[in-house]
């Protein structure tokens, strides 16, 4: 088989793998930025003007969302958003302590353990 042959049988199946892509998708796919910055939007204009950013919002609450625990080494927490370790600052409050369920923070003297979640199966 020459080589334009296969060129011309490989662009073919492109075609038809690509028109089944499209024909069989199950609609358009808008991304969720949850409030706040698009990832996937530039951050400079197509006039070279860089975009301004809205400040990060704080509802002041801690939402716990993950523990990656390490009793040995360094543990750390994943709290609105944000990957931290103890001594880390999140909103006014300090990470005091990561345990395997639970992350201690302070603010004001005052301590304020927050739990993790359990998932329900």
């Amino acid at each position: 088989m020459s080589g334009n042959k296969i060129k011309i049988i490989l662009v073919f199946i492109l075609f038809i793998l690509s028109f089944h892509l499209f024909c069989f998708a199950e609609g358009d796919f808008i991304y969720d930025s949850k409030g706040e910055r698009n990832p996937f939007m530039p951050l400079v204009s197509s006039d070279g003007v860089m975009v301004k950013l809205k400040p990060r919002s704080s509802s002041g609450a801690l939402e716990l969302e993950g523990i990656i625990y390490d009793k040995i080494a360094m543990s750390y927490a994943i709290v609105n958003c944000i990957v931290v370790k103890v001594g880390d600052f999140v909103d006014d409050y300090q990470v005091l302590n990561i345990e395997e369920h639970k992350v201690v923070f302070i603010k004001d003297g005052q301590p304020l353990e927050v739990y993790l979640e359990k998932e329900e199966d």
